[in-house]
């Protein structure tokens, strides 16, 4: 009996040193990320438990703004973070503590991302294409945000003077909707979850898809210099469940018929369902603002590398963007694969 007992004992002893060991195994990360629709394949690698799988506990950190994002891996506040590349963000690249390190949202010829937005009134009054933007009003959140540079490369792509385009910095995404559904602003860009909807109502109309126009990685994963350096294995765990999160959502939104259309099935039900535990929870239309709202990710979770240096020279070009680091420093490619 004492015998059996002991080694009872010494099995639940070496369970607990063997879940112990397991627990102070898994390394911590921490992810910032806006709380909107756009990061969802990694909502749902982190449903799907293929973060856990790697070895890490994740944490999803969510911020208002995309500068505050790239603030807080510079700080320390976080790890890694996926958002736009702003001229906010590469100036803080060029000083060598940002490196870009995956693709994220990526605006693809043939999928509705981004639409660009007519106000009731411009529209009557002839704005019907991107191509007679000139001489409007448009609304921006900021001067070097992604707004700012989506409308500057639209005028370089269709040939008019962005100078004669009147910029209104509104601060917020919610301004700019209200800005062109109250006639305020003659136009600007929203993603297609929030201009479908108002084009239905008919306070405002799409006059155009940014991917019609041109290639633009959206949003980008990035993590530190200091994070490469000492936690490289850690980062190739999470590129690697990042990647199956990506597979997954392709797999659920991405899928075509021979008609060209969406393939809707349980897989896509399954991703909605994953989504819907960070954003538009509990809402009787999350299934329809999701499909409506859905962006392009690229296989792999590809980088846009030559887009990404793109961005960069039209903010430097601006004068939004001061030093003159070599692009190539500020990405790191051994970790993710590029287009």
């Amino acid at each position: 009996m004492k015998q059996s007992l002991t080694r009872r004992s010494f099995v639940a002893t070496a369970a607990a040193i063997a879940l112990s060991s397991r627990a102070h195994a898994a390394s911590p990360l921490r992810l910032g990320m806006l709380r909107t629709l756009s990061p969802a394949p990694f909502y749902m690698a982190q449903e799907r438990g293929y973060f856990r799988d790697e070895g890490i506990e994740l944490t999803f950190r969510f911020f208002e703004a995309a500068l505050p994002i790239a603030a807080a891996a510079v700080s320390g506040d976080i790890e890694v973070g996926v958002t736009a590349l702003t001229g906010g963000f590469f100036n803080l690249a060029e000083k060598g503590i940002l490196k870009v390190i995956g693709g994220g949202l990526h605006e693809q010829k043939g999928f509705e991302g981004s639409a660009i937005l007519a106000s009731n009134k411009a529209f009557d009054a002839g704005l019907t294409s991107p191509d007679k933007l000139g001489g409007h009003s448009f609304a921006i959140t900021q001067f070097g945000s992604s707004f700012d540079y989506m409308i500057g490369r639209i005028a370089e792509a269709r040939g008019f003077d962005l100078k004669t385009v009147q910029l209104r910095v509104v601060q917020q995404i919610s301004n700019m909707i209200a800005a062109v559904s109250t006639d305020q602003v003659d136009a600007t860009i929203a993603i297609a979850s929030q201009a479908k909807p108002l084009a239905a109502k008919g306070q405002a109309h799409i006059i155009g898809w940014v991917s019609d126009i041109l290639p633009y990685q959206i949003t980008a994963l990035f993590t530190t210099g200091r994070m490469i350096l000492r936690n490289e294995a850690v980062l190739r765990g999470f590129a690697k469940a990042y990647q199956r999160g990506v597979a997954d959502y392709r797999d659920a939104f991405l899928r075509r018929n021979a008609a060209g259309k969406p393939v809707i099935d349980w897989r896509t039900d399954a991703a909605i369902a994953n989504i819907t535990t960070y954003v538009f929870t509990g809402d009787p239309q999350a299934s329809e603002k999701i499909l409506n709202g859905v962006g392009y990710y690229d296989e792999g979770a590809a980088l846009d590398v030559a887009d990404v240096k793109e961005q960069l020279r039209w903010f430097k070009a601006r004068d939004q963007v001061k030093g003159d680091a070599d692009p190539d420093s500020l990405i790191d490619t051994r970790f993710l694969p590029t287009r």
